[in-house]
This record gives C-alpha cells, structure tokens and sequence, in this order.
C-alpha cells in the first residue's frame, strides 16, 4: 500500500510537471502573438506617420498610401436659427480641408447674398439666407452657393442651434477672446447678450449670445455701436466672429480628452445636424484632421456690395462682385502652387529693392489698447522695420491686437507685420475704397 502511495504520488508530480510545461508553451505563444500584434501595429503607425495620427489610421485599416489617394473635401456648412418661427441659415460657410497639405478655408457668404436675377425687384425671400426655409431642404441654398462660386460642392452639413450649444457645453467650453463688449436685448425674441471684451471660457449659452450679436442696444440719440469698420461692422464683423469661434471650437473638440466624449458628441451631431456626408466617408480623413493646426485656416468673405435700398425695392441685399469673387475662389481653392509662385516672386522682388522694402504698403495704425504709449511703440517698430504708417489714431478697445489685410497684401507679408509686432490676429476684410493696404488695432495684448 504504502509503495502503491508513493507511485501514485511520483505520478501526480509528473502529471503536474507536465501541465505547467503546456502552460508555459502557450503563455510564450501567447506572449510572441501579443509582441508580434504589438510589433505590426507600431510598424503600421510608423508608416502611416507615426504619433496619434498614424495610431487612428492604422485602427480604420489605413496604409501609406491611403492618405496620398485622398482629395480635397468641400462641405458647405449651414447654421440654422431654430429660436423663431422661421428656420433662416444665418450661418453660411464653404469650408474645404486637404489632408495631403493640412490646409483648410473657410470662406463666408453674407447671409443677405442676393440670388435673384433682377435686384431692381428684389424680395426678401430671394436672399441666400431664406432658401432652406422656403425648402425645408439645404438643396437649394447648396446649388445657390454653387452658382455664386462656381464650386462643385456635394456635400453640406446643416446644424442647429441647440447642436452648438450643447457641443461647447459638452466639451467644458470654449476659451475664447471675445473681440469687444457685446450688450443687447430683444424682448421679442426673448433674447439678452450681456459678454464683456476679453479672453474667457463660453459655455454653450454665452457662445449663442456671441454669434447673434450684430449691435447693441440703442443710444440715447438712437445709435447702435457695431464691431468698428477696421474688424468688419454688422454683418461682417458677426462673420468674422463665427469664423474664429468655429475654429476655436474645432481646435478644441480635437484634443485628446475628448476621445472620452466621443459617443456623447456623436449623439449631439445625430440629434442636431443634418447632412449628406456618409460616415465611410468622413472616417478617411478623420486620422489626419488631429495633426491640423486651425492657424492654418484660411478665412475670407464673399466679396460685394450692399446697394441703398432706394434702388433694390426697399429690401436691404448683398449683391455679390463676380469678377473678384473668381479671382477669390480661384486663389482659395485652386491655385496652392500659383499663389506659392506668386509669393515666392512677391518676397524676392522686396528682398531685391532693398531701397523701398516694405515701404509701398501703406499701413493705418489704431489704438484699441487705451494706452498711448503702445500706439508710439508699435508705429516706431513698424517704421523701423520698413512700413510705411500714413495714418493713425484711436478706437474702440479691444482685448487681442487685430492686423487686416485691406487690399492684396500676400499672406507671408501679414505673418512678418505679425512678427514685427509680435502679438495679432490676422485676417481679410477687402474694400476697394480702403485708402490703406494694412489697417491694424492695437489690443490691450501689445506689450511695450
């Protein structure tokens, strides 16, 4: 009994030696399987650009060449006023990103932009901004911009106002620089601004209230403070606005502790927006939209003018410019190695005349900072660098030092006024009438 004991003892040993063999071989299976999994994926990343970039698209089953087989995608983006009884597209934007140059525009359509073919006889329903409630259908307004620009845009993305306030409010809201106080009431529409200038955080609330202001509240004598001429007054200053706050947004929505939100905004996008976009679509450029930097968007206005109602049927329109506005698109969207041809020619003809420099672009300076003696430092930098400072003088204060292109000035030239000043925010506000190539409002941000 007792030997019988003892072999069934040895034998359990060896069964066990056994067991933990197998086990062994299939942990290291296991383990080689992982390290091989792990391996391809960083070797995939890498080839598909490395960082979180290349980590997303190797998740959507993308390789090297994926990216380069991507084209430029144009979306005509519609924000629609649901707080009335009529559902107006106050928001009007083409926007277009290309992957390949991580370049993106945003160009802004007045909402006012006529698109009836006699504007002598012109109706209120014939404005860009009354198709989709005509229609019920981003269709038209769609084909409308298309004509207007000459595009061929598929795709549109419409979203509601409660869209964006619970987006701004999903991810911890928006830091923002609200470019000058902003105080309005309409009891009609319930509605009440109260912002104050300044860099601040927006909550889904206030950034509503930012993207309606147009005016203020009347003055004793009935006047209505605007966003000064030197931003963009009324309308295009509320474009400018939304412009810069969308790219805000979007910079914002794209950083990394979202991803932990990305089902809560995916609900709001599905409740709030309307589109055509197919998400097999989207989910190509989706890897490569997180290394964008939104400094890199491009924003422009629709040019044109607004004709004294006297001659437009009382209706107060905007009718737009062709032939700028086809130089415009052409320069926007079509022409990324031209314009580099045409900036490369423009900084070696001013590298070459070294005797004018930049002497030839005539620059309006304006003090928005409160403080006199930012206005003299900042016109002896830009003297001493080159420019040519015809006029100066005071405006409304502003919190963020504002630089804008007039007339033609080249991209690289508003990066280098930029550098000289060492603070701004650049965009363009073209008027033939401008006396100045360069208007630029000193903020509270310059420093002496």
């Amino acid at each position: 009994m007792k030997n019988e004991h003892i072999d069934k003892s040895k034998k359990n040993k060896k069964n066990k030696r056994k067991k933990r063999k197998v086990f062994k071989r299939i942990f290291l299976m296991i383990l080689l399987l992982i390290v091989l999994a792990v391996g391809w994926f960083v070797h995939k990343t890498i080839k598909n650009g490395g960082g979180l970039s290349g980590m997303l698209a190797t998740v959507v089953g993308h390789d090297e060449n994926t990216k380069k087989n991507l084209k430029e995608i144009k979306v005509l983006l519609l924000g629609v006023s649901t707080d009335i009884d009529s559902e107006l597209t106050d928001t009007i934007m083409v926007a277009s990103y290309n992957p390949n140059t991580q370049k993106a525009n945003l160009l802004s359509i007045p909402r006012d932009t006529y698109t009836g073919k006699n504007k002598n006889r012109a109706l209120a329903s014939e404005k860009i901004n009354c198709l989709y409630n005509i229609s019920k259908s981003p269709e038209k307004t769609l084909k409308a911009v298309n004509e207007i620009t000459g595009l061929d845009i598929k795709y549109y993305v419409l979203v509601r106002t409660e869209a964006l306030i619970k987006l701004v409010d999903a991810i911890g809201g928006v830091n923002f620089n609200v470019p000058i106080d902003m105080k309005y009431d309409d009891k009609t529409q319930n509605l009440h601004i109260n912002l104050k200038a300044g860099e601040q955080i927006l909550n889904g609330d206030k950034a509503e209230q930012l993207l309606r202001w147009r005016h203020g509240n009347p003055d004793k004598n009935g006047v209505m403070t605007t966003y000064p001429s030197e931003y963009g007054d009324n309308d295009f200053g509320r474009m400018r606005t939304q412009r810069d706050f969308i790219s805000a947004t979007v910079k914002q929505t794209l950083r990394l502790g979202n991803i932990f939100k990305i089902g809560e905004i995916l609900e709001i996008a599905h409740q709030n927006v309307e589109t055509n976009l197919e998400l097999s679509y989207i989910k190509d450029y989706l890897p490569y939209v997180v290394d964008f930097n939104t400094e890199d968007i491009k924003t422009e206005v629709l040019p044109g003018t607004t004709p004294d109602i006297d001659t437009t049927n009382g209706i107060s329109i905007f009718v737009v410019n062709e032939k700028e506005t086809k130089s415009l698109i052409q320069s926007m969207f079509y022409s990324d190695e031209n314009i580099k041809s045409d900036l490369n020619n423009t900084i070696n003809s001013v590298n070459n005349n070294s005797d004018s420099n930049f002497s030839n672009i005539k620059v309006e300076l304006l003090n928005g900072s409160g403080n006199k003696n930012k206005l003299q430092k900042a016109k002896e930098l830009l003297e001493s660098a080159g420019y040519n400072v015809t006029k100066t003088g005071n405006t409304n204060a502003i919190t963020k030092t504002i630089i804008t292109n007039k007339k033609d000035i080249t991209d690289e030239m508003l990066k280098e006024i930029k550098q000289v000043l060492g603070t701004g925010s650049i965009s363009t506000v073209k008027s033939s009438t401008s006396l100045v190539d360069v208007s630029i409002v000193i903020g509270k941000d310059f420093d002496v």
